[in-house]
C-alpha cells in the first residue's frame, strides 16, 4: 500500500500507476514460476520437495530455507496459496519494490527459520508462510502510516481473509504447518516495523 495517497497530480497517478504495472509483473511472475517448478515436481512424483523441502533442525535444513516455499505438495495446495499471494503481494508492491522485497525477505527467512527451529519433523513444504507474512505486513502497516483509507482495506483484508489466521495456532490441522504460518507472519509484522514512517515527514514520502 502507499504510505501516502498523494497529491493527486499527474506525476503521483504516474507513479501509482507504474507501481501497479511493476506489481502484476512481478508478483504474476512469481506466482508462474511456482506453477512451471509445482509441474516439474509432478512429472518427477515430488521428488523435489523430498530433497529440497524444509527438515527441522538439520544442517542440510537450513539451505532448505531458501527453497521450500518454492515448492508444494500438489497443485491444489499451490492454488490455494496463489490468489492470496498475488493479492497482498501486488498490495504490498504498491509501496515500491524496495518495501515489497523487504516484506517478501522477512516473511520468508520469519517462516523458515520457525520451521528450522520448532518444526514438529518430517518435510515442510508451501507459500502459505509468504501469505502470513504478507497479509500481517498490510494490516501493521495500515496503522503504522495512519491513513483512513489503509486502515479500512486492512479491515476488509482482515474481513475476507482474516480466517486463515487461525493457520498460525498449533491445534487447527495435523497437515498444517502453524510453525511456517506463525514465523512467516512474525517476520511481516518486524518488516513492517522496520519500514514505518518517522514522523509527519515520514508521511509525506512514499
Amino acid at each position: 500500500m502507499l504510505d501516502s495517497m498523494g497529491d493527486g497530480s499527474p506525476r503521483s497517478r504516474a507513479i501509482t500507476a507504474s507501481r501497479a504495472k511493476g506489481g502484476l509483473v512481478v508478483v504474476g511472475g512469481f506466482a508462474l514460476v511456482l506453477l512451471v517448478i509445482e509441474l516439474i515436481n509432478m512429472l518427477t512424483l515430488h521428488a523435489l520437495n523430498r530433497t529440497f523441502g524444509l527438515r527441522p533442525r538439520s544442517l542440510d535444513g537450513l539451505l532448505d530455507i531458501f527453497t521450500f516455499p518454492l515448492l508444494h505438495a500438489s497443485l491444489n495446495h499451490l492454488l490455494s496459496n496463489t490468489l492470496p499471494l498475488i493479492i497482498f503481494g501486488f498490495l504490498v508492491f504498491l509501496s515500491g519494490l524496495r518495501v515489497f522485497l523487504t516484506a517478501l525477505a522477512f516473511s520468508w527467512l520469519g517462516s523458515g527459520l520457525t520451521v528450522w527451529l520448532i518444526g514438529d519433523g518430517g518435510i515442510t513444504v508451501g507459500a502459505s508462510g509468504l501469505v502470513f507474512g504478507l497479509f500481517a505486513f498490510l494490516l501493521v502497516r495500515g496503522f503504522f502510516n495512519r491513513s483512513w483509507w489503509q486502515i479500512l482495506l486492512s479491515i476488509v483484508l482482515f474481513m475476507v481473509y482474516g480466517g486463515i489466521l487461525l493457520g498460525v495456532l498449533p491445534f487447527v490441522a495435523g497437515y498444517i504447518s502453524w510453525q511456517a504460518h506463525l514465523g512467516g507472519a512474525v517476520g511481516g509484522v518486524v518488516a513492517a516495523m522496520l519500514l514505518r514512517p518517522r514522523g509527519s515527514a515520514g508521511l509525506r514520502r512514499y
